[in-house]
């Protein structure tokens, strides 16, 4: 277990003198409630000098923190700036995150196109979540044209990773393939 009440004592003094790294860390531990109070107001205090600064991790906590209105007035549009500035740095969590708002229209116009963009890029870093929504926006057809090989793909590989939702969802989207259609999803998932 990590000693959070120690790494405050060292991360404040650092943070205090500017260091972005030490502000989005602290940021951090205030919005888990990581070895001091839980306290939304005081993460996006020193999250927004660590965004300011350019750390990505600092951006996309920030715009999370828009988006669900904690510690700030809930702000779509500001989520979307702080998400923005996160994928600069190929961030795959900011990319999810971005792909979401564009999927919902939450802070720009609905676009699922938009969204699969989103999606593939954090989807092709490992990110689960991202990968079980592109499988299902190919497997809905939305913002591409409905391809269940690539949704099964998608599930797959999220799949592997022992997410239980995309284990079902691939089974139940192979209920409608052909068996040559599930050996080349699965080929595509190992490549």
């Amino acid at each position: 277990k990590q000693d959070y009440k120690t790494a405050h004592k060292f991360w404040l003094p650092l943070a205090e003198q500017g260091d972005s790294r030490a502000q989005a860390l602290l940021g951090m531990m205030y919005e888990a409630g990581d070895g001091v109070p839980q306290d939304y107001k005081e993460a996006v205090k020193w999250l927004k000098l660590a965004a300011e600064q350019g750390d990505a991790d600092a951006q996309n906590n920030l715009g999370n923190r828009y988006k669900k209105g904690e510690g700030v007035p809930q702000d779509y549009k500001e989520a979307v700036k702080w998400f923005r500035l996160a994928v600069e740095h190929g961030l795959a969590q900011a990319q999810y995150n971005l792909g979401l708002m564009y999927d919902n229209g939450l802070g720009v116009p609905q676009d699922y196109k938009e969204a699969v963009k989103w999606y593939r890029l954090s989807a092709e870093q490992g990110n689960a979540s991202a990968q079980y929504n592109l499988g299902a926006m190919y497997g809905n057809g939305q913002g591409v044209p409905q391809n269940y090989v690539s949704a099964h793909m998608w599930w797959n590989i999220c799949g592997s990773g022992g997410d239980e939702d995309c284990v079902k969802n691939r089974n139940i989207v192979e209920k409608k393939m052909t068996p040559s259609q599930i050996e080349k999803a699965q080929e595509l998932a190992r490549n």
